[in-house]
């Protein structure tokens, strides 16, 4: 127990767990925190189930001190808060009725049941506070064996709640190896069609995490050719771009993202970046990276010269710019863009040089045209290779003066 749940005496976790077990009352730690742990991954938080009611959790919990909050009352779950670590502790549950949307449970006493009620085997461990494993449903055989499957008959598992189809992509691309389980994935494509009942909200919530798993490049190639992505993205997917991505974010340095990575997996035009954004209810900054890809991806072709990269991080900004390049050098297999993604490191660019005091000691009346003289001087600036000579700067700014109406 010691190595494989080093957390399970130690508190708060230890002490929460005291609190709940005994006067009738059973608490197990179950769900990610076993699963992560027996697969030797991090843990970073812990989930409760108890046979006590809500308002026994709440008594229990405020007799220590401790803060609660009802998260999620009307499905049994109240968060404990302590020494700021929050807990979420949920009374054991059946379903009762399902729509695939949504689900009517009551309240229960069996953990077996409970168990039984969760979508993947490998998510129904249970773990009592002496560190015996509870495994009602093959949890720990297929932990072993790296298999996400879902428990029981796949099909009725997956129409209690349609979205556990893309939750058994994400979680196979992160824990799996291999293709997806068989079975799993038949049922899935016999379901497919209810993906069209789930929230814009729901799906993106969970392309996000998917696209981020270590498998995400593999398993979006598998479920591509099975139809998923066609109605999950409403378009045609850009899977051998998203594995370039992976690759380039690598050899880059650049951190992983998901609405980068999501946006190359989906877009290629701006029509496709305002689509989606209405599809996947994008918030405002995602759908502004979006098209500002989109945009980027419409107007360079082909790699940029230095200078053109050094105009186009000067303009977009680091983020932008690494957003846009490596969107395009994911879609240009044929040339290196090393160079051009090493530049952010190589090149601070400067800020801009001119404003309108400048135009004004040069004689200019406000309006119009001040804006004009400006973008001219900016844009020969760059032309010129961003000198920081003064003179020069001075002698650009005059010369736009000059010719611009």
């Amino acid at each position: 127990m010691g190595t494989r749940f080093p957390w399970l005496n130690k508190p708060p976790l230890a002490s929460l767990l005291a609190a709940l077990n005994g006067g009738g009352e059973e608490a197990r730690v179950v769900g990610g925190s076993v699963r992560n742990a027996l697969l030797g991954e991090e843990v970073v938080e812990w989930d409760i189930a108890t046979t006590a009611l809500p308002e026994e959790v709440n008594a229990r919990a405020r007799a220590k001190g401790w803060k609660t909050v009802p998260t999620g009352i009307e499905h049994g779950t109240v968060t404990v808060v302590i020494d700021s670590h929050p807990f979420e502790v949920t009374t054991l549950r059946e379903d009762i009725e399902t729509d695939g949307r949504h689900a009517v449970v009551r309240f229960g006493r069996d953990f077996r049941a409970d168990a039984f009620r969760r979508d993947f085997t490998i998510n129904a461990i249970s773990l009592s506070p002496d560190g015996t494993l509870h495994d009602y449903a093959g949890g720990l055989d297929d932990i072993a064996a790296r298999r996400v499957r879902f428990i029981g008959k796949a099909e009725q598992r997956i129409a209690e709640d349609y979205l556990r189809i893309l939750r058994l992509f994400r979680f196979h691309a992160r824990y799996g190896v291999g293709p997806v389980d068989p079975e799993s994935l038949s049922a899935a494509i016999r379901s497919r069609e209810g993906l069209r009942q789930l929230s814009a909200e729901r799906i993106r919530a969970e392309l996000l995490k998917l696209v981020m798993a270590a498998r995400a490049g593999e398993v979006l190639a598998e479920i591509d050719g099975a139809g998923f992505l066609a109605i999950i993205l409403g378009g045609v997917a850009r899977v051998s771009n998203f594995s370039r991505l992976i690759t380039l974010e690598a050899r880059s340095g650049v951190a992983p993202d998901p609405v980068r990575r999501l946006a190359v997996l989906c877009l290629f035009t701006r029509l496709d970046a305002e689509r989606l954004a209405k599809k996947l209810r994008l918030s405002n900054a995602e759908a502004k990276r979006f098209l500002s890809i989109a945009l980027l991806l419409e107007a360079e072709r082909g790699m940029p010269s230095p200078s053109r990269a050094r105009e186009l991080l000067y303009r977009l900004g680091q983020a932008a710019f690494e957003d846009g390049m490596l969107a395009l050098a994911a879609q240009r297999p044929d040339k290196d863009f090393s160079e051009v993604l090493a530049l952010p490191a190589a090149w601070k660019a400067p800020r801009p040089p001119f404003g309108g005091k400048d135009i004004a000691r040069l004689g200019v009346e406000p309006g119009p045209r001040v804006g004009r003289i400006l973008a001219r001087a900016e844009q020969a600036w760059i032309d010129e290779g961003f000198p920081d000579n003064r003179e020069l700067r001075q002698a650009i700014l005059a010369d736009a003066v000059r010719v611009t109406p």
